[in-house]
């Protein structure tokens, strides 16, 4: 499936996610700014956990650099309407106030707008909301004649070598010491308000990060479709007692959650690559999936790269085409329990202590490997996709992000963590906060800069009115109570064929 057409015929998107901080480096608790428009209708600017987290959406894009394109532009439209506000470009967060303070997401007084907002209520009570304030990219990604078996196969191989994306990318060695007030969490104190540990890659993605031991009960294959999603069903339709006990409701008829099974809603389950599907309005994903397979993946596991003004660049938007290219067209064993678990290990080593001389991981064929030989195979695979894309698309791009990204292997001071750290101890008095304050004031500075001609200032403008004027619609139209509508919005026969 390497022949020039197809490989011309790959489609990526990404969704961003940023918390809007105050310029001291605080979290700016306001509502969603209304020139951004509805958060429940905008095609292109939403939130995701929190009321003060935006996320950002692009469109379906044949080209890297025209993605880039358009996340840029939604970022001057945003950065235009946040005043002295600013997006918050590292993925552990900002200083938080206390974990009740933070506020989840609103998107009105609709039923599909309340049921956002109750299943966000829901994480907050299972999780904590600091927990839901940690920021990342998500890259959407498909290629021409895949299909759900060739996409799973990916997935498998991703889940078995995804560590490399943790230790080229990850940008998360340290945090406010804020977000884990109160909480066993084994870091080292750097600073007086940071925590990191001295290896680390992604500690966003370690066992600080979105991790659950509720979630650890559920076996997810990603064998067949049919597997897959007998178990998330499973975890959508079994109640869990800690969250029996929490109760759908209070006494005084508020709701603390959607449900009381172990998983709300599909979108609860963590993992670091999800099969998707586009979704027809009101349908549950799962139902999609069954019905009509798996048309993209979506790759979770994306740090913002503080040093990149809109979180990611380029050079790793190729490593990502190349990377899954790779896991695609590789060979791809069925999965079992012992080597999910395994998979799990080795994302928790990278993401702690990835940059350890020396690390070992565990190999899903047996034994040990280091880091360093298992990477150096993965990206020579890599390089023969990065080869075919480049003759595809014409010029050398693919493998020359590859070769700068690949030097990171050789070079572990040129990672993102490893850049971080030499920064924060070289100019912020190792402060994580100093450093993405400062980054963060940069990144606004150089989006503001940017021309922005009145055509797209006009057509971010009528995109915020069209979506306020089409929330507007959805609660005009509500009829039903909603709690009838809870119900049936969580009823399992709606995840069936």
């Amino acid at each position: 499936m390497n022949d020039k057409e197809t490989l011309l015929g790959i489609r990526r998107g990404i969704e961003k996610e940023s918390l809007r901080a105050l310029p001291g480096g605080g979290l700016a608790l306001t509502p969603h700014p209304v020139a951004l428009g509805s958060a429940l209708t905008h095609p292109h600017i939403t939130t995701d956990y929190s009321e003060s987290q935006l996320e950002l959406i692009t469109g379906v894009h044949a080209g890297v650099d025209d993605c880039l394109r358009e996340l840029t532009e939604i970022h001057q439209a945003v950065y235009h309407a946040l005043g002295e506000e600013r997006l918050w470009v590292g993925s552990m967060p900002c200083g938080l106030p206390a974990d009740e303070t933070i506020p989840i997401g609103r998107y009105g007084s609709s039923n599909v707008g309340r049921a956002k907002s109750i299943y966000r209520m829901g994480l907050g009570q299972r999780y904590g909301r600091r927990m839901q304030t940690i920021s990342g990219i998500h890259y959407n990604w498909s290629l021409p004649g895949a299909g759900t078996d060739e996409y799973l196969g990916a997935i498998r191989n991703f889940r078995r070598e995804g560590w490399l994306l943790l230790y080229l990318f990850g940008a998360s060695p340290a945090l406010c010491d804020s977000f884990v007030a109160g909480r066993e969490h084994g870091l080292q104190r750097l600073s007086g308000h940071t925590l990191y540990l001295p290896h680390a890659t992604s500690l966003r993605m370690g066992r600080l990060g979105y991790q659950s031991d509720a979630q650890a009960s559920i076996a997810v294959s990603y064998n067949c479709l049919e597997a897959y999603a007998a178990s998330l069903q499973e975890a959508l339709s079994r109640p869990y007692p800690p969250y029996e006990a929490i109760g759908v409701r209070t006494p005084g008829g508020d709701y603390n959650q959607l449900s009381t099974s172990l998983l709300q809603i599909e979108n609860e389950f963590y993992s670091t690559i999800r099969a998707k599907r586009v979704i027809r309005p009101g349908e549950r994903p799962l139902h999609a999936l069954r019905e009509r397979g798996v048309e993209y993946i979506e790759v979770r596991l994306m740090d913002l790269d503080p040093f990149e003004p809109v979180g990611i660049g380029a050079d790793t938007m190729r490593v990502l085409d190349a990377f899954l290219l790779h896991c695609l067209h590789s060979d791809s064993p069925r999965d079992t329990p012992e080597e999910i678990a395994a998979n799990a290990r080795n994302q928790h080593r990278v993401a702690g202590h990835g940059r350890e001389p020396g690390l070992l991981l565990e190999h899903w064929q047996g034994g040990q490997r280091a880091l360093a030989d298992w990477a150096a195979d993965i990206l020579a695979g890599c390089a023969v996709h990065a080869d075919a894309l480049d003759a595809a698309h014409g010029g050398r791009a693919y493998r020359n992000a590859l070769d700068r990204i690949g030097e990171r292997l050789r070079r572990p001071e040129l990672c993102p963590s490893a850049r971080m750290l030499t920064v924060m101890a070289q100019d912020f008095g190792d402060s994580y906060v100093g450093l993405i304050r400062s980054q963060s004031d940069s990144a606004r500075s150089a989006l503001l800069a940017l021309p922005y001609p009145e055509a797209l200032q006009q057509r971010f403008a009528r995109l915020a009115a069209e979506s306020l004027a089409e929330q507007a619609r959805i609660e005009a139209a509500d009829t039903l109570p909603f709690e009838e509508f809870r119900r049936f919005y969580v009823a399992p026969e709606r995840m069936a064929v």
